[in-house]
């Protein structure tokens, strides 16, 4: 009896400590909420902007020559963001699970996680700069005119709402036809022409898309990480509620036979 009630009372420690540890790592994550989503709806509408830009361009029967357009290559690279970190949750999972279904793809991963699961060098995700985005946009682009491959996805994480993020896999290049809107307003002029103008915007465009799924992926993990210690947490709870009940009663239990032992050997 003696040896459960010291087992169950170092459980308890046990459990508290994880609790503990569940609730600073929640604390941490919800400093983080704030700035990250204000930085995501940022790069939001900077993407958002340059995606009406090149919408526009893309309904014009001129740039349907551009070659981002008509790739020269084959094959698919495929940008895979995950997290630095673990304990959130599904949020690194569900990236993998979905990246599987490409598995003929060249992965550039960013997200410590993402560069150990294929074994390359650390880049990080919650400190991705954009000089970074820039650089490894304009790589890209030149490689899919070079005809070193023929299709560019994204694989990050859309955030809904604190409670709901969805693992996501958009296309980038080659850019898709753009059907001109029968009621749109006059189409703006552009010079030297729209194709040109196309080609010269498309790194831009493909450096801020980069950089908006970067930021809106580290607000997923943040916000996956926050419920996740929130659930963790209070599970701990209830299992050291549990464990607390068992030990009063192992407490009650060893008592009421240290009782019954003494008056059995007073001979009363």
């Amino acid at each position: 009896m003696g040896a459960d009630i010291k087992s169950l009372r170092t459980r308890i420690r046990s459990v508290d400590s994880t609790l503990h540890l569940t609730k600073a790592m929640g604390l941490v994550a919800a400093s983080k909420i704030r700035k990250a989503t204000r930085v995501m709806n940022q790069s939001r509408e900077y993407a958002a902007a340059m995606d009406d830009v090149v919408s526009v361009l893309r309904s014009s029967p001129e740039c349907e020559r551009t070659p981002y357009m008509q790739p020269a290559g084959e094959g698919t690279r495929l940008i895979v963001i995950a997290g630095d970190r673990g304990l959130a949750g599904g949020y690194n999972a569900n990236i993998f699970r979905l990246a599987a279904t490409e598995p003929d793809a060249e992965v550039i991963p960013i997200g410590k996680r993402a560069c150990e699961h294929w074994g390359k060098p650390f880049v990080s995700s919650e400190k991705f700069p954009a000089t970074d985005a820039k650089k490894l946009a304009d790589e890209l682009c030149r490689d899919f005119l070079d005809g070193n491959f023929g299709r560019l996805g994204i694989l990050y994480t859309r955030y809904r709402s604190m409670m709901s993020q969805e693992a996501t896999l958009l296309w980038v290049l080659p850019l898709e036809k753009q059907e001109k809107k029968e009621n749109a307003e006059a189409a703006p002029l552009f010079e030297p022409d729209e194709q040109s103008v196309l080609n010269a915007a498309v790194p831009t465009y493909v450096s801020g898309l980069l950089a908006a799924c970067v930021r809106e992926s580290f607000a997923c993990e943040v916000a996956a990480r926050r419920m996740a210690m929130d659930s963790a947490g209070k599970n701990a709870q209830e299992m050291i509620d549990n464990l607390q009940l068992q030990y009063n009663r192992a407490r009650q239990n060893s008592i009421t036979q240290e009782i019954t032992e003494i008056v059995a050997g007073s001979g009363l």
